[in-house]
């Protein structure tokens, strides 16, 4: 397969993919690494530096909030959790997601039929 089908950054679903991990309950950096890929949008491991870019920039906007938690052995890890604004965010997010598969389906049933 060409390598210019189905390109386009991964970072672009690292939003939803955090604020979908953060619904579960509240999580730390290194938890949510291991959970974001899940969701397949994202190819390998993603950098942590990136998910902490992401957090930092989404703490600012009001969508996760986070705490440091020094309960338990080694140092303390700071705790993220999604906020009303951030689930409102998520809503939005997966409306986007539904209308961009309709599209797709769509796409491919047009494909299908002229085939």
């Amino acid at each position: 397969m060409s390598e210019k089908v189905g390109g386009g950054k991964q970072e672009r679903y690292m939003q939803p993919s955090i604020l979908m991990a953060l619904l579960a309950g509240q999580s730390h950096g290194y938890e949510l690494l291991q959970h974001i890929g899940e969701y397949g949008f994202l190819k390998g491991d993603a950098p942590p530096g990136m998910i902490y870019r992401h957090l930092r920039q989404m703490e600012d906007e009001g969508l996760v909030v986070s705490a440091w938690d020094a309960t338990g052995s080694g140092p303390a890890k700071r705790v993220y959790g999604i906020t009303d604004e951030g689930r409102e965010v998520l809503d939005a997010w997966v409306g986007y997601m539904e209308r961009q598969a309709r599209g797709l389906l769509a796409f491919v049933e047009r494909y299908r039929q002229r085939g």
